[in-house]
């Protein structure tokens, strides 16, 4: 049965206070003082309370979800459903005011992925169709690959591709300089019949060519997919000596990548506390989806139960806030950010103006993980510049949070890969923590972390074997710290969001 969404939109306009004139109203820094006391006795409590080893219950519900319906919770699956009622019905449980939101989005589901080497000796390479990839017919495409010269933008501008270079023939691209999608059009336009790209850094590649919104449909561009650097640069030296032995030396190789898409409605959760100040919102997020080719108990089940943990928590305090607290499990994250774009497209400009701060909790338990926390200040300047005002206290209050337990951890970009993206854009104040995916990890972070140098944060990523096993605990109850941390300060006292370098306010 389709429900109706509830609207969480209340009225921006408190009810005054009622004060016996003869105590007159408290003075500002009386209310300051308080809110703070609040905050750090709230905050305690639910770190105290909220564990990793509580919410993976959590993760074994997500997995046996995911056993049940055919192996993943893809946003428009059985499984996604499943998910999204059972955290809708443990809110409705605890008290909470919980709705779904529903949208409509454009369904993708894999049906093949091959890359075969025919000549000069036959062998398979493992590849994965880009997201919103055109398909190619049922067996593949066969033909010869062309190697695009690599440099700081390799396949970016019509320049790359000399005449005739690419015509007919599989591109073969470098990783780097722009996007998947312009990378596909450009060789596209220079008459390649397909195109493969190589990732830039050690591990799997897996991308998309756009969103929903604005990918091509299925009769334009041409059939894309990604592979290794290792496998990408073989390819590309083999290329390189059979040119040099003459046409008759060409490599080919049969591509095949395949997908469905058809229009779909799938759903968002959306819960918040009755109580607290809704033109003071504090609001706090996980996507709730997986891919198509595994359970995603990392990604994002480990978000997804996390903030469930907590939000029980809350809950269970039985706590008043001063200000409005609300959760959200976003759908179709996995295919461009979809759920929270519609969640935030569809807010009038009061309503986003009621939104004091969002934090974003995506992979936080990866196996080989590193402890990233968004870089609201740019102070990595790495990548996108600072988040919006407020996003910098963000951060320093999620640092000084976990230097006062001796936890290390070092800045991430807001590279726009998780739902932090449409509220940054928006201008809310926003951030979040992360524990890696496919990046390999370094010498300097194993160093830093613990953990194997020279393999991926999560080798898993996007793959069937991001199950129960692939959660390292420890970082599980770290994060899970974090938000329990920031959801008890938060409800109450949002002045950490203005406080300046000098006067950064000290954690519980």
């Amino acid at each position: 049965m389709n429900l109706v969404p509830r609207s969480l939109v209340a009225t921006l306009a408190a009810t005054a206070l009622t004060v016996p004139l003869l105590l007159g109203a408290a003075p500002a820094h009386d209310q300051a003082r308080d809110a703070a006391r609040d905050a750090a006795r709230l905050s305690r409590e639910l770190v105290r309370d909220a564990s990793a080893e509580s919410a993976y219950r959590h993760l074994e519900r997500f997995q046996a979800v995911a056993d049940a319906s055919g192996g993943n919770r893809a946003a428009g699956s059985a499984g996604h459903e499943a998910s999204a009622r059972y955290v809708h019905d443990q809110l409705e449980e605890a008290g909470y005011d919980v709705a779904y939101e529903p949208f409509d989005f454009t369904y993708v589901e894999t049906l093949a992925e091959k890359l075969t080497v025919r000549a000069p000796e036959r062998r398979e390479i493992a590849i994965t169709a880009m997201t919103y990839t055109k398909s190619t017919p049922e067996g593949g495409i066969t033909a010869a690959v062309a190697a695009v010269p690599v440099d700081a933008t390799t396949g970016c501008e019509p320049a790359d591709y000399a005449s005739g270079s690419v015509t007919g023939k599989i591109a073969l691209i470098e990783r780097g300089g722009c996007d998947f999608a312009v990378k596909q059009r450009s060789a596209a336009a220079a008459g390649a019949v397909g195109a493969v790209i190589y990732n830039n850094a050690d591990g799997a590649l897996s991308g998309s060519l756009g969103s929903a919104k604005d990918a091509p449909a299925p009769t334009a561009g041409i059939p894309t997919g990604g592979i290794t650097r290792k496998d990408g640069t073989a390819l590309a030296a083999a290329v390189k000596k059979a040119e040099a032995g003459g046409a008759a030396e060409a490599v080919r190789v049969t591509m095949d990548v395949r997908q469905l898409r058809e229009q779909r409605t799938t759903r968002n959760v959306i819960a918040e506390t009755r109580g607290g100040d809704p033109a003071r919102t504090v609001m706090l997020g996980a996507h709730l989806d997986s891919v198509g080719k595994g359970p995603g108990i990392n990604d994002n089940g480990s978000g997804s139960a996390g903030l469930l943990e907590v939000a029980l928590r809350l809950a269970a305090t039985h706590e008043r806030p001063d200000n409005k607290v609300r959760f959200a499990w976003w759908s179709a994250e996995e295919l461009g950010l979809l759920g929270s774009e519609a969640y935030v497209k569809a807010r009038t400009p009061a309503e986003r103006s009621a939104v004091a701060l969002y934090l974003n909790f995506d992979m936080i338990a990866s196996p080989n993980f590193a402890q990233l926390v968004y870089d609201g200040d740019d102070s990595d300047r790495e990548g996108a510049g600072p988040g919006p005002a407020g996003s910098a206290q963000l951060e320093r209050g999620i640092n000084d949070f976990l230097d006062s337990h001796g936890i290390a951890h070092k800045g991430a970009d807001f590279d726009g890969r998780s739902d932090y993206g449409p509220f940054v854009a928006a201008g809310i104040p926003s951030g979040g923590t992360f524990t890696g995916a496919e990046v390999v990890k370094t010498r300097g972070d194993a160093e830093r972390f613990g953990g194997e140098a020279g393999v991926a944060y999560d080798a898993c990523y996007h793959l069937a074997c991001d199950d129960l096993s692939n959660i390292n605990m420890t970082a599980f109850d770290n994060n899970i710290d974090v938000i329990a941390d920031a959801v008890g300060t938060y409800a109450h006292d949002l002045g950490p969001l203005t406080a300046g370098p000098s006067s950064a306010p000290q954690r519980p």
